[in-house]
């Protein structure tokens, strides 16, 4: 069972998302918050699996909610979804940034909401929808002196190659198929570039992979 929290300070958007994830056999919506300061407070006390976090909110707000929970140690498990009415912002960048796993808009589908959940609830990055990268790629290019990240120097060579193809989205077993890899060996890869670069999960790496200049925007598929 997934279990899920909703941060929102719009009751009617909560009550939703909860009546659309609370329908599934495997989804279960254990808690909800009206601003940033209760998330984290729920993240803590409920350890849920997602938590669906609304950039904007009273208070403290969901990129900080955000920045809370991805940094806090006793959470490395719970992942983030930030939810946000517009498509290219850059809170959701600082948000990808800070840890979170992806990013839906609110008129999102709701089958594309639950695929969202089950997706970042199995360890994966919210990646696959080309906006995203999009996102990315174009605040990244607005750093007028991108900088080598710590520890881009420690990959080998290989490890470089498969960074890139994890920036350009692919999954593991389309990286095996393009690097001539078997699926375990780049999956065992990925593990490495995060442990080495000390990200929580495939968003980060490519955030990582565009601000170091490994990847130019223009490289987008």
């Amino acid at each position: 069972m997934i279990r899920a929290v909703l941060a929102d300070d719009q009751t009617l958007v909560r009550a939703g998302f909860r009546s659309i994830l609370d329908g599934e056999d495997d989804i279960e919506v254990v808690g909800e918050a009206a601003d940033g300061a209760e998330a984290v407070f729920r993240a803590g006390e409920l350890r849920p699996d997602v938590v669906l976090m609304d950039i904007r909110m009273p208070g403290l707000d969901g990129l900080e909610a955000t920045r809370r929970i991805c940094t806090d140690p006793r959470l490395p498990a719970v992942k983030v979804i930030i939810l946000t009415t517009f498509d290219v912002d850059d809170h959701v960048y600082a948000a990808l940034r800070a840890g979170a796993s992806g990013f839906l808009v609110k008129d999102t589908e709701p089958t594309e909401l639950i695929h969202a959940v089950r997706v970042v609830a199995r360890g994966d990055a919210l990646l696959a929808p080309a906006i995203t990268r999009r996102l990315i790629a174009e605040f990244a290019a607005r750093s007028e002196r991108p900088a080598p990240s710590p520890g881009l120097e420690a990959l080998t060579d290989r490890e470089r190659q498969v960074l890139v193809q994890v920036a350009r989205g692919l999954s593991n077993d389309e990286i095996a198929e393009r690097l001539v890899l078997s699926p375990a060996t780049a999956k065992t890869h990925v593990s490495r570039i995060m442990s080495k670069l000390g990200a929580r999960d495939r968003a980060q790496l490519v955030v990582l992979a565009y601000e170091s200049a490994l990847i130019a925007p223009g490289w987008l598929t």
